[in-house]
């Protein structure tokens, strides 16, 4: 009778140390999603700053539309409101619409050489760089976790306790098309620049039907 209560008490303390062993190892995974999803947030806050000092600088050279102006200040505010899904779709969508702007600043040498303009086009590619560099560790901190939550036995002290699954730092396949960025003023600036097309002379202007001589030489 001792001995099965000693083995009884044994196989409960085995029970409660692998319990206790899984529990702390998703606390353990769950903070590690945590951490790097802290760093990722660092840089999208980073980004967020930097945005209105890079539409100042362009407003100043480049009259854009007013609509691509408000359509970047909309992305930059998802940064940092939202779900993981939501910083992340932003964040995508806004790297597109900032490569827009940077290739049409091309077109602006007095832009390109501007040294604001040039040091924010720099914090923000090095941004960008952090960004994709913690997004992976995330997201493998992210398919450890979730692997975690969701296979056995493991799976039921997380449905036990709470652990929720983790969302990996991606956009969905619509979210991730280009921006379109409207430029229409400055091709409205070009077009207006250039001479019209000639129009014949009122003595060239050919009848409806009328043959050149050249054709009309041929039928006689």
């Amino acid at each position: 009778m001792v001995l099965l209560e000693i083995i009884g008490g044994v196989v409960v303390l085995l029970a409660l140390i692998i319990i206790g062993a899984m529990y702390n190892g998703l606390v353990v995974k769950r903070n590690r999603v945590q951490d790097a999803w802290a760093q990722i947030d660092v840089q999208l806050k980073r980004r967020y700053d930097l945005i209105p000092n890079l539409i100042d600088t362009v407003k100043g050279y480049a009259k854009y539309e007013r609509g691509v102006l408000t359509d970047v200040t909309k992305l930059r505010t998802s940064l940092v409101s939202g779900s993981v899904q939501d910083k992340a779709a932003a964040n995508n969508q806004l790297s597109q619409a900032l490569k827009s702007i940077f290739a049409v600043a091309e077109n602006y040498p007095d832009l390109k050489a501007s040294q604001n303009f040039q040091q924010l086009q720099q914090e923000l590619a090095t941004t960008e760089d952090k960004i994709a560099f913690v997004r992976t560790s995330y997201n493998d901190y992210v398919l450890d976790y979730n692997n975690s939550t969701q296979t056995v036995p493991s799976v039921w002290i997380a449905s036990t306790f709470n652990f929720k699954k983790a969302d990996f730092f991606q956009a969905p396949e619509e979210e991730k098309q280009v921006v379109k960025v409207d430029f229409s003023d400055l091709n409205q600036q070009s077009s207006s620049q250039q001479k019209p097309a000639q129009q014949p002379a009122k003595g060239q202007q050919q009848k409806p039907g009328s043959k050149t001589g050249k054709s009309a030489t041929a039928d006689k």
